[in-house]
């Protein structure tokens, strides 16, 4: 302000706001003649014709509530620079959320206000942090004892039905498509698309939700089918992109959690070429590119068909040798066969000159054996001959034919018969 205002000023005794805003700055210039390097959250961050405008925050550690704000600008000519070696060295664009280090210098306009104004920003200080956030979630989820899930899963042997996540236009997922099409071999597989945000702030939860489309999926296939069946096989993440992509929604503790507990395997192409992502170290499988994880299926596939095909030629060359060991011991057995029926033709002719030898005699004895039975049994039939008892003076008494044992038998008047050695006699009971 120059002198001749504030004499003005003073005359008059109030102050015009411009006059005051002069003052101000003349204040904040005399008091704040350097820069500082200050450190900071962004809590908002947009570029607008080439400058870039920041809204700075400092929260409690302990209640995570601000403690401060304010504003920061990087004009064109500072941002042009910084933003790329940034970008370089830490692989994402400054974003909301993110811990800056920052060279600043204070700036107070009359017609706009106070500003801090940055001069530099160091990168390694943000990378710094983000290391420290990602050892932090790594950390938890081996805590929680779900890091190592997703590799203890097995891509199925024909593994050919698979739910891909990546943006719908993006060139990552035409070159992936591509890759699995014209693959030298002749495989067929089948892709399903489920659309997501893969950069910027919603990167998360839209590939959470896409995660959450495939699960429901899969468990309504495995409710009306058998359990041995799935709908997928696999799940491949992918994107196209470089070293200077945002990779922030890739390292958050949601995501991983949802992705280490996964019930299928997970392939990751995200496409950057820093050190890789908490999204890829969860996952099952973690390739570079898009076109390196359809390689990666189609080698699958073909290390299968390989086992088969060794498979099957073991199963012939087995069998091929099994066929000539049996026709070796055909042909064996087609030599011996007329000499063992010669011996045995000689073996059987010799048991029956044997036999016939031995017959005669054997009847011979047989029929002696026989003779004397019935000579025997002769002998016991005459003891027992009535008329052999008669001759020794005994007597049968018989009525109606029957023979009398018990003379309550008889009746008076009954009529009996009486045998003796000479004849019959015939008596009336009293």
């Amino acid at each position: 302000m120059k002198s001749e205002e504030f004499a003005t000023a003073a005359m008059s005794e109030h102050y015009t706001l411009r006059q005051l805003n002069l003052l101000v700055r003349e204040a904040i210039e005399d008091a704040l003649p350097d820069e500082y390097w200050v450190e900071a959250e962004l809590s908002e961050c947009r570029e607008n014709s080439g400058h870039c405008y920041m809204e700075l925050i400092e929260k409690d550690e302990r209640s995570n509530t601000p403690v401060a704000r304010a504003s920061a600008k990087c004009w064109r000519q500072t941002w042009q620079m910084a933003k790329p070696y940034f970008e370089r060295t830490t692989g994402q664009p400054l974003r909301a959320g993110m811990k800056v280090l920052l060279k600043v210098y204070a700036q107070f306009h009359e017609a706009y206000g106070f500003s801090w104004i940055i001069s530099d920003i160091d990168p390694t200080y943000t990378l710094g942090d983000m290391a420290r956030k990602r050892q932090e979630i790594i950390r938890q989820l081996k805590e929680e004892g779900v890091f190592d899930l997703q590799r203890e899963l097995r891509i199925p042997t024909f593994a050919k039905r698979i739910a891909v996540i990546s943006a719908q236009n993006a060139a990552g997922y035409g070159d992936f498509c591509r890759q699995l099409e014209d693959n030298e071999y002749g495989f067929r597989f089948e892709v399903t698309l489920f659309p997501a945000i893969m950069q910027g702030e919603q990167v998360e939860q839209s590939i959470i939700n896409a995660l959450n489309q495939i699960y429901e999926l899969q468990s309504n296939h495995t409710s009306h089918h058998s359990s041995l069946t799935s709908h997928f096989d696999c799940v491949v993440i992918i994107r196209g992109g470089g070293a200077t992509a945002d990779l922030s929604g890739f390292d958050t503790l949601a995501l991983a959690e949802n992705v280490a507990q996964f019930p299928l395997p997970i392939i990751t192409g995200i496409g950057h070429e820093r050190d890789e992502s908490i999204l890829d170290m969860i996952s099952h499988t973690r390739v570079k590119t898009p076109t390196a994880a359809a390689a990666f299926l189609i080698d699958h596939l073909r290390n299968v068909w390989e086992r088969i095909t060794n498979a099957e030629d073991f199963i012939n060359r087995h069998i091929s040798e099994r066929i000539r060991y049996q026709q070796q011991r055909i042909n064996q057995l087609g030599t011996l066969i007329p000499t063992l029926a010669l011996r045995v033709l000689s073996d059987q002719r010799h048991r029956i000159e044997l036999l016939e030898n031995r017959l005669p005699v054997a009847i011979e004895r047989r029929m002696t054996t026989q003779k004397h039975l019935l000579e025997s049994l002769s002998l016991k039939l005459q003891g027992f001959d009535p008329q052999l008892l008669l001759s020794r003076g005994y007597s049968i008494t018989l009525h109606n034919g029957r023979a009398v044992r018990d003379p309550k038998q008889l009746q008076p008047g009954d009529e009996i018969e009486t045998r003796i050695e000479k004849g019959t006699i015939k008596s009336i009971v009293k």
